[in-house]
């Protein structure tokens, strides 16, 4: 093979391919490696051999470029494929540890005395210390108080199972 003739047609013909595998890719740097993979190819060919020097460097810039695009296809696939796995795992890990929490939450909340568990839930369920102070039978002005001592009730017996939480009470 010449050299000559490799470099003759590398300064023609390299701009004019990278352009048109970046179109084709849309991505400059994969048009870059791209164009120099055509070359590499017509290196090895020999470009003695061609008779359209032109069309072959083309045509091998297409079928690079469409199998780039393919493989990327499929990688991009795969990789949503896989963080959809992932988000998927993370998901039912997050509803396990939530039931979880759930069930303990129902466990301490059953072990409080009925007057402690109705001031919790009511008041975590949006009810006023009025409304709370009527279903429980005290003044509106002990809700408060009353609410107090539920809360760290429930927060040593759920501390006591080892089950606390950031945020939880």
């Amino acid at each position: 093979m010449q050299e000559a003739e490799l470099r003759k047609l590398f300064d023609m013909y390299y701009l004019p391919v990278m352009r048109y595998l970046s179109h084709l890719t849309g991505e400059a740097t994969a048009a870059q490696d791209l164009s120099q993979e055509v070359f590499l190819k017509l290196y090895h060919y020999g470009p003695s051999t061609l008779e359209n020097p032109r069309a072959w460097l083309f045509r091998v810039a297409t079928n690079l470029g469409y199998n780039y695009l393919r493989q990327r296809g499929n990688r991009m696939r795969r990789e949503t494929a896989a963080y959809q796995a992932e988000q998927e795992a993370s998901d039912l890990e997050e509803l396990a540890i939530r039931s979880e929490e759930r069930v303990n939450v129902h466990q301490v909340l059953e072990s409080l005395s009925e007057r402690d568990r109705t001031c919790l839930i009511m008041r975590f369920s949006g009810f006023s210390y009025q409304e709370i102070a009527e279903v429980i039978g005290v003044n509106k002005s002990s809700v408060g108080t009353i609410l107090l001592r539920a809360i760290k009730r429930f927060r040593r017996e759920y501390e006591d199972r080892g089950e606390i939480k950031d945020g939880l009470l």
